[in-house]
């Protein structure tokens, strides 16, 4: 410990500044001291720290500098220096660099900074560094921990640069997937939407013909009752002239043959939510029954029965082996389905 206190005061340091280093370091070495030193170099000594170097008395500081030899001389076993027996030596000798110091503690810290083992005492005396010296020597210590910490912020500066690259750019690819995702979103949003819209379309218009096709055979068979009344002569409009099967033409200008698919909305007389399928208008009536057969338990496909409100149509098993481009069903219709 005296001799770490004895290169730091040594190296220009204020004796009052050294010994706070010491103490707030734990006497754990020069090394420590000395970042000490530099970490608090613009900070004031405590007040409490500024008599510790008067409070020992003069026994307590014979023994410590008995203390003191004694832990030089084990320093210097250690690095393998001959402690001569005469009070020639005063000081120690690199073997390998032939520096020269005045105490075990700047061989150590020799030592552990160039990795040099092999020291010996000397006789020559190294005399005490000038004010000018000291000032010389501190500036250089105080250049060499500015240039350390220069080059500690450079690498920490490069570093967080490194890390905002990354996380820039993981933000930038993250976006740009999320934006892709949601045009893509938008695009099916907007197919979708159009084809609503034209099987809407679709549906109103069959609807539409249905009801004008309605008025047109409740207005002929007005007509076919007031002439009957009035024992007038019938005639049928070629319009209402009935198909084979029965039932009233398809209402000119919708060509059942003119469409492919067949839009259906099927509804259950016992109530419920109604069913949407669309088929091809070549496909049987009992495909539309097996439909409905696989949507709900309730239904066979055997005593399962059909009709039409609009035109009013009832369809018997018989039609199940039509088409619904025959039945007139195309290109939309809606039919009521009604179990056993």
């Amino acid at each position: 410990m005296a001799n770490d206190k004895e290169a730091l005061v040594g190296m220009g340091f204020d004796i009052s500044r050294v010994e706070w280093a010491l103490k707030a370091t734990g006497n754990r070495g020069l090394q420590p001291a000395m970042d000490f030193l530099f970490e608090n170099e613009g900070k004031e000594v405590p007040s409490d720290l500024s008599t510790v170097s008067e409070s020992a008395s003069r026994p307590a500081r014979d023994a410590m500098d008995v203390d003191d030899d004694a832990e030089d001389a084990e320093a210097l076993r250690t690095l393998g220096v001959k402690v001569a027996t005469d009070a020639e030596a005063k000081s120690i000798k690199c073997s390998e660099c032939g520096k020269v110091f005045r105490n075990t503690a700047l061989a150590q810290f020799h030592a552990e900074k160039s990795g040099h083992q092999e020291f010996e005492e000397s006789t020559e005396e190294i005399k005490p560094l000038t004010e000018e010296e000291k000032k010389q020597k501190l500036a250089e210590l105080r250049e060499k921990m500015a240039a350390k910490r220069a080059n500690k912020a450079i690498e920490e500066a490069k570093e967080a640069k490194i890390n905002e690259t990354i996380r820039r750019k993981t933000g930038k690819d993250m976006g740009a997937i999320k934006e892709e995702m949601e045009r893509r979103q938008a695009i099916k949003d907007a197919e979708q939407k159009k084809k609503d819209k034209i099987e809407d379309a679709k549906a109103k218009a069959a609807i539409k013909a249905q009801i004008e096709a309605d008025k047109k055979a409740r207005a002929e068979k007005f007509a076919r009752e007031k002439a009957l009344r009035h024992g007038e002569q019938i005639v049928d409009a070629p319009a209402s002239a009935p198909t084979a099967s029965g039932s009233t033409a398809p209402v000119s200008g919708v060509a059942g043959k003119d469409f492919k698919e067949t839009r259906l909305q099927i509804r259950m007389s016992t109530g419920g939510q109604p069913y949407t399928t669309t088929l091809s208008s070549d496909a049987q009536l009992r495909e539309v029954a097996e439909f409905l057969a696989g949507q709900s338990l309730a239904v066979d496909v055997e005593t399962i029965s059909f009709a039409q409100h609009f035109p009013r149509k009832a369809f018997s098993k018989s039609d199940f082996s039509k088409s619904l481009r025959e039945l007139g069903l195309t290109p939309s219709a809606v039919l009521i389905a009604t179990p056993p």
